[in-house]
């Protein structure tokens, strides 16, 4: 009876398992959604005439036009319609953020808003021009349209004895209106004067007046119904062929092979920027595609320089040269060692202390080879193993040396001392130049992560190590100090304010050959001198938290700062 018993549920269990591989099995079908129609309010047709709204079923991309009634940040959507579906496809907006009420915003495709119930609301915010609103619709399968809302603002300003067309500036809010020589600055007859736009109100308003004052830069406020305040606005009214305007202002902030140019002219005015060294006799001129320019501001890239010599430059405004500015390029320092060829050794054979730098010299760089050889042997050491053939390469090992792991490594910096079984270090060595990237050599030899020291990173074991290379320009006031014991712990971030420029690479798997790679640094800032350059390798970039792979090694040789 027993034996029945279990027979009968064999049977059960069997027949649940096939039928639940059989409903596995069976594919959904795929129904797709299209977008057949969409509407916000306040749409209009786009500033080259494009058609209000254009919906691109291919890409799944729709975008539209609104005129400048409307307030972008909480813009009614009055129709969002798909092509008949079975079964009707659910809907939502990714981001519910973007929603004014994201609990009532429609769950359903509609065709207008009188589909909905009373408390939806459809108002999503379109104000961020650089990210689209992305919906998501849902059948059987996810189908993603990101839509895109412009607004037409036309702005129009007409004034008596004009010269061509105002040039207008949205993003600084500045205008400029040539006139004729003869024109009276102080009796100036305005006809049109929509700074903002069709619907936008201006005050005070110019042509309130018979003749309006533009002796002087003048300011005006213009307001939108959906704003709370006002935007102000600049005007300024030049003679044609006259004078051009206010001098143009330029700084230079020059690095090792480049100098960066920026500066503030007048809205409309024409910039050329040339520059030659010190003592040559000709100029040259930069070629407009190197300089950017906003309204009444300008950038601008000189590159092609020499290190540490002197040049020129000046701006050239509207075919006015201005005024020469000296400058110098700074210093283009090589990396010191960054071969890894001079090391020396210090005490017994058992327990030798490897230093990467020439007995009796000063260090540029350092290892934690001070803490491990307090128990055990360095784990970072010279190799005959280089990228080339010739000199020696630098091998770093982590190992679990007596009761800790220690992650093999080398950095710009100093050991200072060693605290019970952690390590104090400086960071940084003094630096003033600007490379562009630096080159590496490396080869890796991947272990699975069988040591954690911290909780946090528990999660880690069993998968790969991964090794780590990088570079930081930085402007601290002093070497930044590393502590690694818990209770104290202070590492270094690649986010920290003081970083100027930054490159890393990280490796999660073998690299059997030598690779050669450059780490291009990206600049935060084009306007402070570094202080210090940091360069690290580990080939356990969670060492700091005592968690990595036995056994993983990372070989570095020749790394070569670049100046282009």
């Amino acid at each position: 009876m027993l034996k029945n018993y279990f027979h009968k549920i064999t049977l059960l269990l069997l027949t649940l398992s096939l039928s639940a591989c059989i409903e596995n099995d069976i594919p959904y079908p795929l129904v797709e959604v299209v977008v057949s129609g969409f509407e916000v309010e306040g749409q209009c047709q786009g500033p080259q005439g494009e058609a209000p709204v254009t919906i691109n079923k291919k890409d799944r991309t729709i975008t539209a036009y609104v005129d400048d009634q409307v307030n972008l940040a909480k813009l009614r959507i009055t129709k969002m319609a798909t092509a008949a579906t079975d079964p009707e496809p659910t809907m939502d907006v990714v981001d519910s953020t973007r929603c004014n009420k994201y609990e009532n915003f429609p769950r359903k495709p509609f065709a207008s808003l009188d589909d909905l119930y009373m408390s939806s609301d459809t108002r999503v915010n379109f104000s961020d021009a650089k990210t689209p609103v992305r919906f998501r619709f849902h059948t059987y399968q996810d189908y993603f349209y990101d839509v895109t809302v412009k607004q037409v603002i036309i702005r129009e300003i007409s004034v008596e004895n004009q010269v061509g067309d105002a040039v207008i500036d949205d993003q600084n809010h500045e205008v400029v209106i040539y006139v004729t020589p003869e024109t009276n600055f102080s009796k100036v007859k305005v006809h049109k004067f929509n700074i903002g736009g069709t619907h936008g109100t201006v005050v005070p308003n110019p042509t309130d007046y018979e003749y309006y004052d533009f002796t002087k830069a003048t300011k005006f406020f213009v307001k939108h119904g959906w704003e709370e305040a006002s935007t102000e606005w600049q005007v300024v009214v030049y003679h044609k062929g006259g004078t051009p305007g206010p001098k143009t202002e330029s700084e230079v902030y020059p690095h090792s092979v480049k100098a960066y140019v920026s500066g503030k002219t007048t809205v409309g005015s024409t910039i050329a920027i040339e520059y030659k060294e010190g003592s040559a006799s000709d100029w040259t001129k930069l070629p407009a595609s190197k300089i950017e320019t906003t309204g009444q501001t300008f950038e601008a890239t000189i590159d092609g320089l020499q290190p540490d010599k002197a040049y020129k430059y000046r701006i050239v405004t509207n075919g006015e040269a201005g005024n020469e500015t000296d400058f110098k390029t700074a210093p283009a320092p090589a990396l010191e060692n960054g071969s890894f060829d001079v090391w020396h050794s210090e005490g017994d054979t058992k327990r030798a202390l490897w230093c990467p730098w020439a007995e009796g010299g000063e260090s540029f760089w350092d290892t934690g080879n001070h803490g491990a050889t307090t128990v055990g042997a360095s784990n970072s050491v010279p190799t005959d193993d280089t990228c080339n053939g010739k000199g020696q390469a630098a091998v770093l090992e982590s190992k679990y040396i007596v009761i800790k792991f220690a992650a093999g490594n080398i950095f710009t910096g100093a050991y200072k001392q060693t605290d019970g079984t952690n390590g104090i270090l400086d960071f940084g060595r003094p630096f003033t130049g600007f490379p562009s990237k630096m080159r590496v050599n490396y080869k890796y030899l991947c272990k699975t992560i069988n040591k954690c020291g911290d909780d946090a990173y528990r999660h880690l074991l069993n998968e790969p190590d991964t090794a780590q290379i990088y570079i930081a320009l930085t402007d601290w006031s002093a070497p930044f100090e590393i502590r690694t014991r818990p209770s104290t712990r202070q590492l270094f971030d690649p986010n920290d304010e003081h970083v100027i420029a930054y490159a890393s690479l990280k490796l999660g798997d073998n690299v059997q050959q030598w690779t050669q790679k450059d780490l291009v640094l990206n600049y935060r800032s084009k306007k402070r001198t570094p202080k210090y350059i940091l360069v690290v390798a580990s080939a356990s970039m969670y060492g700091d938290f005592f968690t990595g792979g036995e056994g993983s090694k990372l070989w570095v040789d020749n790394f070569e700062l670049i100046y282009d």
